[in-house]
């Protein structure tokens, strides 16, 4: 046959990256791609090796894994570390099946040993005379690396077998991993310590296991199942997996909980599809299932070719990483206005769906990956969480690269984005940006705020959705027609709600600028704000430097607020709801009493009568300041239901402590 030169060249190529990768892989902890474009890879150098009778003895189809270290001594496996042949889906795994009972010439159904394909490192133990004498990884499948200095540090691994004595060699195989909370509590010390945070579980257990100090392996909280033995020697093991399986159990090896046998191709792929529906639940993680024969003498009827077994097989699940470019970088303002990057992604099938877009965060998020738009990505998915870019790869290859740069107003309505805190930005627009409408409608109508009863979140929904009402001054424009027409709403129902809808025109300034939804701005600070400028025209046109003269309002508040009042659309909904009939008793604050001048209030357990917070903007407007904890220079206590900690130390300090009832009464005899 003569084969064409440019597939030699990509035959070439190919070999080229696959041992490249295999390296990075294998020997460096440190791969440059995810999984299923390495599989990608070497698929497409088998079809070519096999379509055209390229194949080579040192190609990398005919290889497992990569050279060991030079730094650590070698290990010789005196029976080979043979990796697993891969299928995708039913019908391969059928295939592998049908080629089994063909190679057997029976149409019997076999049983097979099943189970987790763990996703950590490869390890021969080889125990002799019952003691652990030697750790190696897999390296190339022939050849490992010594490890055993770092093998003794992990906690499950026995360092004698129970019950094996005298003169034997027993050689066990399985995977080293790194659970997910053992990862996750990993990266809380690393961030509280200012270290390195680690990328994935697989990577660090890797490192882990190849580290030439065994003390920093030591704290690594590494794990490890069985999946097979090797050398057997002066010790009788059962002739089916399964129960070898049980056997290793016995002697004090660590082997799955999660792996089964199943009679059948078709019980096979239920186990398959039972474990990959709670992948997620897992503390550990996998990548798909193994599905091996069970009997011991048809495996060796069956033998092996140059890389695996003929008798085993590794169904792979939908991957969870993928590669792709990135094609642009939005912006979104959520309910709460915060504005989020969203990258925009040439659609890339990962986790079982595909993925066209997927958030980046916030900008130091894009920082930290160094992301700029065209670069390629490695995407992330794994079962029902969000897509997650984990890491640009190749940045050198974008060639023409545009910085991700924050939009100074908001994409949605216009208005002014201002920094919220260490990491967030936000619309500054609040009440009348579109993005932010729901949330900024049901905040108004609640009970703490305008008190509209009957205009609850899902009807909010309906007349949003329902272009009925596009802000909160819409609500006092609705007429029983319009309310008595929607779904599930009678003509009562609706009557109660226009009556709701005009009782909550009848308010107080305080209850009016906590509905308008500005930032920090609860209903302690609204009282405090009445206090201090009587009404809502000196208010709005305050400037911080005043606003910072009201008590407990520092310079960030007051920012908020001045920005609030600054912008002409949110001035403009304030008049159109003043038109509408909303109206507050003005109160000169200047002659109102402030019997609680001076005093400090505590408030702890659950108020029954009067909300907490409602409590609290009554305290305030009578002077007194409410403090979140006990001190000495507490002047009194107010618990309800429920009171701990706070009315402990209140007894022990020997402080003024009232109940509910005594507290209303005490509020009651001071406003009459």
């Amino acid at each position: 046959m003569t084969v064409p030169a440019k597939i030699k060249q990509e035959v070439a190529s190919l070999r080229k990256q696959i041992a490249h990768h295999n390296r990075l892989y294998h020997s460096l902890d440190a791969p440059e791609i995810p999984d299923a474009d390495y599989d990608a890879l070497l698929l497409r150098l088998e079809e070519l090796e096999q379509d055209y009778d390229l194949a080579t003895a040192d190609s990398p189809t005919q290889r497992v894994g990569s050279t060991p270290l030079d730094q650590f001594t070698q290990v010789r496996h005196e029976i080979a570390m043979l990796s697993l042949d891969k299928v995708f889906g039913e019908q391969e795994l059928r295939d592998f099946e049908s080629r089994i009972q063909k190679r057997l010439n029976s149409d019997e159904d076999l049983s097979y040993s099943c189970e987790p394909k763990v996703d950590g490192v490869a390890v021969s133990l080889l125990y002799e005379d019952g003691v652990l004498s030697r750790a190696a990884t897999r390296g190339d499948g022939v050849t490992g690396e010594d490890i055993t200095h770092n093998v003794k540090t992990i906690q499950s691994i026995p360092l004698k077998l129970k019950g094996l004595n005298g003169s034997s060699r027993l050689e066990v195989r399985g995977e080293i991993f790194l659970s997910k909370p053992g990862f996750e509590k990993l990266n809380e010390r690393a961030q509280k310590e200012g270290t390195k945070v680690f990328v994935n579980p697989r990577n660090t257990a890797a490192g882990a296991v190849r580290q030439l100090d065994s003390k920093a392996t030591a704290k690594i909280p590494l794990e490890m199942y069985c999946y097979s033995v090797g050398i057997v020697q002066g010790i009788s093991l059962p002739t089916h997996l399964s129960e070898i399986f049980n056997e290793l159990a016995e002697l004090g090896l660590p082997v799955n909980p999660d792996r089964q046998t199943a009679h059948g191709i078709d019980a096979c792929l239920d186990y398959c599809m039972s474990l990959l529906a709670k992948r997620d639940d897992l503390v550990y993680e996998i990548d798909g299932a193994v599905i091996k024969v069970d009997d011991l003498v048809t495996q060796q009827s069956l033998g092996q070719n140059a890389k695996s077994p003929r008798w085993a097989m590794a169904y792979k699940f939908p991957a969870e990483e993928k590669s792709t470019r990135v094609l642009d970088v939005e912006f979104q303002v959520g309910r709460t206005g915060t504005v989020t990057p969203v990258a925009r992604l040439d659609p890339v099938f990962v986790g079982g769906v595909t993925v066209s877009n997927t958030t980046l965060h916030n900008m130091d998020e894009i920082k930290r990956l160094g992301l700029r738009i065209g670069d390629t990505v490695v995407v992330r998915r794994a079962g029902d969480v969000i897509p997650k870019i984990v890491k640009v790869l190749h940045p050198e290859k974008n060639k023409t690269p545009r910085k991700v740069k924050l939009p100074t107003t908001c994409p949605a309505c216009g208005s002014a984005v201002e920094k919220d805190g260490e990491v967030l930005f936000r619309c500054s627009a609040g009440i009348i940006c579109p993005a932010q409408r729901k949330e900024s409608i049901k905040h108004f109508a609640s009970r703490t705020a305008m008190d509209i009863e009957g205009l609850g979140s899902k009807l909010v929904d309906q007349l949003v959705d329902e272009e009925l009402i596009e802000n909160v001054a819409d609500i006092y424009k609705l007429t029983l027609d319009q309310l008595a027409g929607l779904e599930r709403m009678g003509t009562k129902s609706a009557q109660n709600l226009i009556n709701a809808i005009e009782g909550s025109k009848a308010t107080t300034l305080p209850r009016f600028l906590f509905a308008l939804g500005i930032r920090e701005v609860g209903d302690a600070t609204a009282m405090a704000l009445v206090n201090h400028f009587e009404d809502i025209d000196p208010l709005a046109n305050a400037t911080p430097e005043d606003l910072e003269k009201v008590a407990d309002i520092g310079p960030i508040v007051a920012q908020h607020i001045a920005i609030f009042f600054n912008n002409k659309d949110n001035l403009a909904l304030i008049k159109q709801l003043r038109k509408s009939g909303i109206h507050w008793p003005v109160v000169d604050t200047s002659v109102a009493e402030k019997p609680l001048e001076g005093q400090t209030f505590v408030l702890t357990g659950t108020l029954e009568a009067m909300p907490r917070n409602a409590a609290k903007a009554q305290l305030v407007g009578l002077g007194a300041k409410v403090a979140g904890s006990v001190s000495r220079n507490t002047d009194c206590v107010v618990a309800g239901p429920g009171a701990g900690s706070k009315l402990a130390k209140a007894e022990e300090l020997g402080l003024k402590v009232m109940d509910e009832g005594e507290f209303l009464a005490f509020l009651d005899d001071l406003t009459k």
